[in-house]
């Protein structure tokens, strides 16, 4: 009863948090109403080449002009952990004034810094601004290529005009644009001193879309009818693949299973007369305790955390909070809940360990811990060296750092203790429907196809045949240009790989049985996860 009201309050807290966390992400410290010359604030973010989006420096990294008190914008966790460094920019754009061809500033550029910007126009850089919270792009010049197949012998031009062409309606920023004069060039060819006069312009427009419309255009490109095709055929594919396993299952438990069922309950004696073979002849080595039980514990209680956690940020997208250039909603959304639910893996993975009669649950709770974030934390630290060492966005500030940890030492490992605790205490038994024998049989010389890598292959290729296609747009736009918003197609495609999933792991376990292989465990231990999640639905609803 005490787990179930500690399981109960911490829902209600999570729910809290994301309710809270879901208004943050919408509110801001204007309300987005001006009167006319009202200063609208403009922010200068990162530049960085076009093919690789992930690589970003921040704006003034490059030799632009900035302002005389160069003013940074305080920004939220999710923010910083996008990438996000956003600066006061030069720029005036004034509500509903109009401006030509204004001068920012007349900047002589060394060899050095036109050396910058050469290479920066090279390779394709490109910047990003926000306007009123809406994001603007532009690059930094081009290169002239044209009949000529000596790189040495291109040409690289600098654009230094930019115009800004805004849309509001009433009192509110609505849209705004960013074009780039392709006459307005400077020639960065020649290894030599350059002036540049940077310049831009300014023209208002009205427009009837309300504001509340107003980031519709950014998620235009995803409901495109050409691309709903592509994902519909996407599902089509996937409920195929769900109809023939479906039908492969149903002949082996109506053809196989079947018989063997009612041989055992109409013929009880001819049934012990009868040599047992195939996956009866192992009904007394099936539920063995698998090896390194702590181990496969803590994976078990991790898996129901993240698949909780995934849960939770599909809630989150169907309601709308993941709205484009949300700057950083979701990873703050991943932190907050990851750290909430820590008590999910403690208490799956303490439970199933002392289930398994497992004595030392204090490790057991550490490895869960670390379990995941070990190797993050690895990985975390090689990538943030190697981004302070080129000085991208990607390199997390000190501050951040220490927020993280702190969320880690005070929400995390406490919760995840307290979970461990009730799953200790919550006096589960390991119940088999069979007995165990005293010793396990020895397992037969198997087939090279029946090892563990050709089932590892064989039981991921069909949950990735039936999510490649929505995997490539995920792909593109975490590490690409392309916005990702039909979140309900990718809600009923998470479905249909979790029916696929459940359905080989099913028939790739029979087939290992049927082998008198009765190492199943550490294998399929996804069979293992949805058995202990439908225990807890029986559970509850018996209550």
């Amino acid at each position: 009863m005490e787990a179930k009201k500690m399981m109960e309050g911490g829902l209600y807290a999570v729910v809290l948090i994301l309710l809270c966390t879901s208004i943050q992400v919408r509110s801001d410290g204007s309300d987005h109403k001006y009167k006319v010359g009202d200063p609208v604030p403009l922010y200068a973010n990162k530049v960085g080449p076009f093919h690789n989006p992930s690589e970003t420096y921040r704006f003034f990294d490059l030799p632009f002009c900035s302002p005389a008190h160069p003013k940074e914008k305080k920004e939220a966790l999710g923010e910083v952990l996008n990438g996000d460094r956003l600066v006061s920019a030069p720029y005036k754009l004034d509500f509903l004034l109009d401006k030509d061809s204004e001068i920012v500033c007349k900047k002589k550029l060394s060899k050095e810094e036109a050396a910058q910007f050469r290479s920066a126009v090279s390779k394709d850089y490109y910047f990003q601004m926000y306007y009123d919270d809406l994001p603007i792009w532009g690059f930094l010049g081009k290169v002239e290529k044209e009949g000529k197949s000596d790189p040495s012998e291109y040409k690289y031009y600098l654009f230094k005009h930019i115009h800004f062409e805004i849309f509001y309606n009433k009192d509110r920023v609505i849209e705004i644009n960013a074009r780039t004069d392709p006459n307005a060039l400077v020639d960065l060819s020649e290894d030599k001193e350059v002036e540049v006069e940077f310049m831009y312009s300014v023209k208002w427009k009205e427009t009837n879309t309300p504001f509340e419309k107003r980031m519709e255009k950014y998620s235009q490109s995803s409901s495109l009818p050409h691309h709903l095709e592509i994902h519909w055929f996407s599902i089509i594919n996937s409920c195929v693949t769900v109809l023939l396993l479906t039908g492969f299952l149903a002949t082996i438990l109506m053809r196989v299973l079947k018989n063997d069922f009612v041989k055992y309950t109409h013929d009880e004696e001819t049934a012990d007369d009868q040599e047992e073979t195939g996956w009866k002849y192992i009904h007394g080595d099936v539920f063995r305790y698998p090896k390194y039980k702590s181990l496969f514990a803590a994976a078990l209680g991790s898996g129901t955390q993240l698949f909780t956690l995934t849960i939770f940020i599909f809630i989150l997208a169907l309601v709308g909070v993941f709205y484009p250039y949300n700057r950083g909603a979701l990873f703050t959304a991943l932190v907050v809940i990851y750290a909430l639910t820590s008590g999910i893996a403690g208490y799956t993975a303490s439970s199933f360990y002392c289930q398994l009669e497992g004595t030392n649950w204090v490790r057991n709770l550490l490895l869960t811990g670390g379990l995941f974030c070990g190797p993050l934390l690895l990985t975390f630290c090689f990538l943030n060296t190697v981004a302070i060492a080129y000085s991208a966005t990607a390199a997390l500030p000190f501050g951040t750092i220490v927020v993280i940890f702190l969320i880690w030492a005070l929400v995390t490992s406490p919760l995840l203790v307290l979970g461990g605790i009730a799953g200790k205490n919550s006096k589960a038994e390991f119940q088999a429907p069979v007995r165990t024998t005293k010793y396990p049989r020895e397992i037969p010389p198997l087939p090279w196809y029946r090892g563990t890598l050709p089932q590892m292959a064989m039981a991921g290729f069909l949950p990735f045949s039936a999510i490649y296609i929505e995997l490539y747009y995920i792909f593109a736009s975490v590490w690409g240009h392309r916005i990702y918003t039909i979140y309900s197609i990718l809600f009923i495609v998470f479905i249909i790989l979790l029916i696929v999933t459940a359905f080989i792991t099913v028939a790739l376990t029979y087939f290992q049985l049927a082998a008198e292989d009765h190492e199943w465990w550490w294998r399929y231990d996804f069979l293992v996860i949805f058995l202990i999640l439908s225990r807890y639905v029986s559970n509850a609803f018996d209550r």
